[in-house]
């Protein structure tokens, strides 16, 4: 029997092509997709859960109160690691960790650019970063000890083996000793880096991050075993307050939580203070849309199967006569279902190795296919049972439910119910394929809204070059030969980059000041004619000159610092940051140094122009990009040979900041036209079978003198009022769902109406060109044809 069941199933897909091929097309693209996204969602769920340890790593993060309001963020003070050892015994190991960013080191007459952090001795006791030479007790207590990556050593030194104890070059300023060398950072680690230098001496070189008010490096912890999470979290709450000394009135001004680790990743955003969604958020919306997805294609399956459920009619008839019982029929159809699903599993595996490598480009991942994985061929058959039975079980109940004497007199009709049921499914499908269709254009929206705003600075023709090595000691020299050069119309210095200032402190003092205000100010250090290269605005006030020689105490502030601050003209009056008295010189209309995702926060530029770190920003003129980089790097080459040239646009660096919106916006694209792409599939398929069973009322109707056109609208107004009647149920929950996404970001695009008719225009008119064809071949069919008796 089971030999014969699956004769049959074969035939019945060889003897149907069309049909078989629709369902087939519709189950594996469905399949693709959601194999693509699980091997995603499972290639970001893996990130960080490596480490031995796990359970009992923790991030430490801060979070402050400014006017009732709380902001919180992984940013702490440099020193905050020694600190926490100190005051709570439940904690075993903390690491403050800083990024370097990247420097250059040189052997003998080889020069490499990398990129690093630094770390305190407890880093390798925590962290299961294995080491290849070295101990990790002692790979991060020496002040210029260095440890270094299998990659680097192997770079420099040829080998693991050889590179221990050897002295490598830093920035040209320091000879470092190499102390460990730890295996390649694996691929599911959210830190990357090539090296680690002593915290100590990250400490010496960054004096800012020994300030209590800083917030800066990240710090991490490990509990002891058996330690209470909860408890211990309910300790470290208000331990700033005993270093301080703002608790005022009963109120803490500073507080700090924790989270595991392993959700540092997916779990890192921040809203009012408290934890709040991150990369999770969009593992999620995929994995939706994955099953999204694969319900269409499954709902063609059922759409499909049941409406050509005539033509089995009689086989299921003789099977009953012949003592075939109800059970024994469901699981032959579900059995088939299951095979079809198969074959259609094998069309998937196939477009997926194909399509992998551009998924990876998108994505920018590096999965591979797990085949030799056994949890990966387990999940495999789970998709394909799963799929497979309901995508067949609704088809095999109603086929098995045919009555015998009904079928083989020829007098069964189709009841109404399943007509219905089978309608619901297509404006089910629908409904989801117009919220795909939504959420892809609101989301396309708001990532060229975000390429489009208008940033408060010009981000066009704007190149950022780090300063390194004699550079920072030689920038005047840099900056006065730059600017003789053709192509080049300012140059400035900062000590970051525009795109990302993070680094804030809440060491400040004006006349008039709130005691009991604590407010933290964004900061950086920046050189002369840092507005007129940035193309900033000033709302009063002036840039730093040479002219003033006082402004060398004096500070750049914003909009919004000049609004907490509270002064009715500020310029002239005095600022006290970081315990240096200054001057305001000049309030500058507020601009995005950060993600839009944030609101534009009150900051304070001091004056940098002899700082011995950060990037040079140079104006170019338009059109001239080319020849002013050109220039640059011969300047660069004379004045730091022993450096490599490096340089970045200011336009590609702030597109960097949403990489994810980026992502997110490409694979919306993409599975939002298959989406469309599969639920055409399955109305192609009913389109098909219903001119075919509507063949002999078409022809009495052209007799009767029906023109054609009435006989279109007659096939294909049943598909559209489906299509409508979907649109109606799907845009209220796109709205709600695109305007939740919305909300994420601190500026973002408008929702308006133009969109959901934009989508909903769309989707009816590829709902019309898919029927069309098959309703004006059957309006056209010569009558005789159709009327012939069989």
């Amino acid at each position: 029997m089971i030999r014969n069941y699956l004769k049959v199933a074969w035939r019945n897909l060889v003897r149907n092509k069309a049909h078989t091929f629709i369902n087939m097309a519709g189950l594996s693209v469905g399949l693709v997709c959601s194999l693509l996204i699980l091997l995603w969602v499972q290639n970001e769920l893996d990130v960080d859960t490596f480490h031995k340890n796990n359970k009992r790593l923790f991030s430490i993060y801060e979070r402050f109160y400014s006017e009732h309001k709380a902001i919180a963020s992984y940013g702490t003070s440099g020193i905050l690691d020694t600190l926490l050892k100190t005051n709570i015994p439940e904690i075993e190991y903390a690491s403050a960790i800083g990024f370097n960013g990247q420097h250059i080191f040189k052997v003998g007459d080889k020069i490499l650019k990398q990129a690093g952090n630094s770390a305190n001795e407890d880093f390798f006791k925590m962290f299961s970063y294995k080491l290849l030479q070295g101990n990790p007790k002692t790979a991060l207590t020496a002040p210029l000890g260095i440890a270094i990556s299998r990659k680097m050593a192997e770079d420099f030194f040829g080998s693991a083996q050889n590179a221990m104890g050897k002295t490598i070059r830093y920035d040209d300023k320091k000879d470092l000793s190499v102390t460990a060398v730890f295996e390649n950072i694996p691929a599911n680690s959210s830190r990357k880096f090539e090296y680690l230098t002593n915290w100590e001496w990250f400490l010496q070189e960054n004096e800012w991050a020994r300030q209590i008010t800083t917030i800066g490096p990240g710090v991490f912890i490990q509990l002891r075993e058996n330690a209470n999470p909860a408890l211990v979290e309910k300790k470290i709450l208000h331990l700033m307050d005993k270093y301080n000394g703002d608790q005022q009135k009963g109120a803490h001004s500073n507080e700090l939580g924790m989270q595991p680790y392993s959700e540092f990743y997916l779990h890192g955003n921040f809203v009012d203070g408290q934890l709040e969604g991150g990369r999770i958020g969009y593992v999620n919306l995929f994995s939706i849309v994955a099953v999204f997805i694969l319900l269409i294609a499954c709902i063609n399956f059922m759409n499909l199967t049941t409406a050509r459920s005539v033509k089995r009619a009689r086989e299921i008839g003789v099977r009953k006569v012949v003592g075939a019982v109800r059970g024994v029929l469901i699981k032959q159809f579900i059995g088939e279902s299951v095979l079809l699903t198969s074959i259609a599993v094998l069309f998937a595996l196939f477009l997926l190795a194909l399509l992998l490598p551009y998924f990876n480009i998108v994505t920018q991942k590096k999965i591979d296919l797990p085949f030799s994985q056994p949890l990966f061929w387990v999940k495999l058959v789970s998709i394909i049972l799963i799929t497979g039975i309901v995508s067949g079980s609704y088809p095999a109940i109603f086929l098995s439910s045919f009555n015998p004497v009904k079928v083989l007199k020829g007098t069964m009709k189709i009841e109404s119910g399943s007509t219905i049921f089978r309608k619901g499914l297509v404006v089910f499908q629908f409904v989801l394929s117009v919220i795909v269709i939504i959420g892809t254009l609101i989301i396309s929206r708001q990532v060229n809204y975000i390429q489009c705003i208008n940033l408060g600075y010009d981000k066009e023709n704007l190149v950022y070059m780090p300063l390194e090595g004699t550079l920072p000691a030689k920038f005047e020299v840099f900056k006065d030969e730059a600017l003789r050069m053709p192509g080049i119309q300012s140059v400035t210095r900062i000590t970051t980059t525009p795109t990302n200032i993070e680094t804030s402190d809440g060491d400040t003092d004006w006349d008039g000041k709130d005691p009991n205000l604590n407010l933290q100010f964004t900061q950086a250090a920046v050189g002369y004619n840092f507005t007129q290269t940035m193309k900033l605005k000033l709302l009063s006030g002036r840039d730093y000159s040479k002219v003033f020689p006082s402004d060398t105490t004096g500070f750049l502030i914003n909009e919004a610092a000049a609004k907490k601050i509270g002064y009715a003209d500020p310029v002239g009056r005095r600022l006290t940051f970081r315990q240096r008295p200054g001057r305001i010189i000049g309030v500058l209309k507020d601009f995005h140094y950060n993600s839009l995702h944030e609101e534009i926060r009150p900051m304070i530029l001091r004056f940098g122009e002899n700082q011995s770190f950060g990037s040079a920003l140079i104006r170019t003129q338009p059109g001239k990009a080319k020849q002013a980089i050109a220039s640059l790097q011969n300047l660069y080459r004379q004045l730091n040979p022993n450096f490599q040239f490096s340089y970045t646009f200011s336009d590609e660096e702030y597109k960097k900041l949403y990489n994810d919106e980026q992502v997110v916006s490409d694979l919306s694209n993409a599975f939002a036209v298959l989406a469309i792409l599969i639920s055409c599939l399955g109305l192609l398929g009913l389109a098909m079978f219903t001119a075919e069973r509507r063949i002999k009322e078409i022809g009495i109707r052209k007799v009767l003198g029906a023109s054609v056109g009435s006989l279109f609208a007659l096939l294909s107004t049943e598909f559209l009022s489906l299509v409508v009647i979907a649109m109606l149920i799907a845009i209220p929950v796109a709205w709600y769902a695109t305007d939740k996404w919305l909300q994420t970001f601190a500026y973002h695009t408008p929702v308006q109406w133009w969109m959901f008719a934009l989508s909903g225009g769309l989707i009816i008119l590829v709902a019309v060109a898919t029927v069309s064809f098959h309703a004006i071949k059957a309006a056209l069919i010569n009558p005789i044809k159709s009327l012939r008796s069989e």
